[in-house]
């Protein structure tokens, strides 16, 4: 027999996950976080300062992720993710005003790129074999693979990189991007399509999972932080949520899906990811003009991806470090001129937003990339879960989902002695 219950620590994505795989087995699930609020990185809340709900990140899914697509039919989540119908990627160059749309072919074989109506203006032919050189095997920085420049690096795998790594795709790791291209370029356009939740990103996945949860008898324990954790032997033994040592039954496993400063404080000699990027986002209180499109790649400004939302507009910068300390009024006014350049419209700024995650994903180079732990430990009844543990993808939706799911089994499929 499996556990007959397993206590999580984190109702980010990853626990989440975790609580609704290991529900659907059948076993017993408590599940606690230290916010206010589930759903971690891709928690949504209303803004004051806006008067509107908001998400604390933009944060882009695609039609070919499995863990999305398994998850939000567990957890019966209705309302579709918004996007186009096929793999087009629309983007504007801030400086000059001309705009271009990657279009992509639904099936495997990519015949898009002999279309130049399909293809980045002023490419050929030749400028797309480097992304054959980027899925082959092995670990190693972007640039030792191919050079990263031209006009299909500059304007097409660099930006979608720079979103999905939130690294400079040049000092990237090269196995986490094959990872990525692998399982969406690779797959055909039918894979590749950009979605985006609608209207919050608690609406998409975090409050259908809660209610799923709630409606099995299990409810998210808030305001809940996990202190220590004591060990006997081979086992943990104790949990502290700072109302001192709690037994921990033989029976009963254990997951720890928090960020992995949290983990290694609590765990000893876990060897984690250490080096953070930044996320800076901006939010305005501006209904789009008709026909912008849901996501706009801006080349050549600060801002890198515009989203239109139906009562905002969004916009995010991805490995954001330099940013952190920025004044958040002159970053509004840069972004909020981006934004007008972008959508060819001339208005005074509205009420704005701006939300800065020091730590928001670990940096994926090829160090901190060897550095991620898999979901089993040292410890029987001990699991991890979280998008930097080694899920094979970088920290994303899909990887925190999947991690969530890897320790659920790993749990499902442990024998208690």
């Amino acid at each position: 027999m499996s556990f007959r219950r397993v206590t999580i620590a984190g109702a980010g994505l990853a626990g989440l996950s975790a609580a609704v795989a290991l529900k659907q087995a059948g076993i017993a699930v408590a599940i606690a976080d230290s916010a206010a609020q589930a759903g971690g990185r891709c928690r949504s809340y209303h803004d004051p300062q806006l008067d509107l709900m908001i998400d604390n990140g933009n944060h882009l899914v695609l039609s070919g992720n499995p863990a999305v697509a398994r998850f939000r039919a567990a957890v019966g989540a209705a309302r579709p993710l918004a996007g186009p119908d096929h793999a087009e990627f629309r983007f504007r160059d801030i400086a000059s005003g001309a705009g271009w749309t990657v279009s992509m072919n639904d099936g495997r074989l990519p015949w898009w790129i002999f279309r130049p109506s399909r293809r980045v203006p002023g490419s050929g032919l030749a400028d797309y074999l480097p992304l054959a050189k980027l899925l082959a095997p092995g670990e190693g920085r972007i640039d030792a693979r191919v050079r990263p420049e031209g006009p299909v690096w500059e304007r097409l795998i660099a930006p979608v990189l720079l979103a999905a790594l939130n690294t400079d795709p040049a000092e990237s790791s090269s196995a986490l991007a094959a990872a990525v291209l692998r399982e969406t370029i690779g797959r055909g356009g039918a894979a590749t399509c950009p979605r985006i939740a609608e209207p919050t990103l608690a609406a998409a996945f975090v409050d259908p999972a809660v209610a799923w949860l709630a409606a099995r008898g299990t409810d998210v324990g808030l305001g809940r932080r996990l202190r220590a954790i004591g060990f006997d032997g081979d086992r943990v033994s104790l949990l502290d949520w700072g109302s001192g040592p709690e037994p921990v039954a033989p029976d009963e496993g254990v997951i720890l899906a928090v960020p992995p400063w949290v983990a290694t404080a609590l765990l000893p000699d876990l060897t984690a990811p250490d080096d953070f990027r930044a996320i800076v986002n901006g939010h305005f209180a501006f209904v789009p003009p008709p026909g912008a499109p849901p996501m706009l790649g801006l080349i050549g400004g600060t801002a890198e991806w515009l989203f239109a939302f139906a009562d905002r507009a969004s916009v995010t910068v991805s490995a954001a470090d330099r940013l952190i300390d920025a004044d958040r009024e002159t970053l509004a006014r840069r972004f909020w001129a981006e934004i007008c350049a972008a959508w060819g419209i001339d208005a005074p700024l509205p009420r704005w937003q701006i939300v800065k995650e020091k730590r928001a994903t670990f940096a994926a180079t090829p160090e901190q990339n060897a550095k991620r732990p898999g979901a089993a430990t040292r410890w029987r009844n001990l699991f991890l879960a979280g998008d930097w543990t080694a899920t094979g993808l970088p920290a994303t939706i899909e990887g925190a989902l999947r991690s969530g799911e890897t320790a659920a089994r790993l749990a499902i499929a442990t024998q208690p002695r």
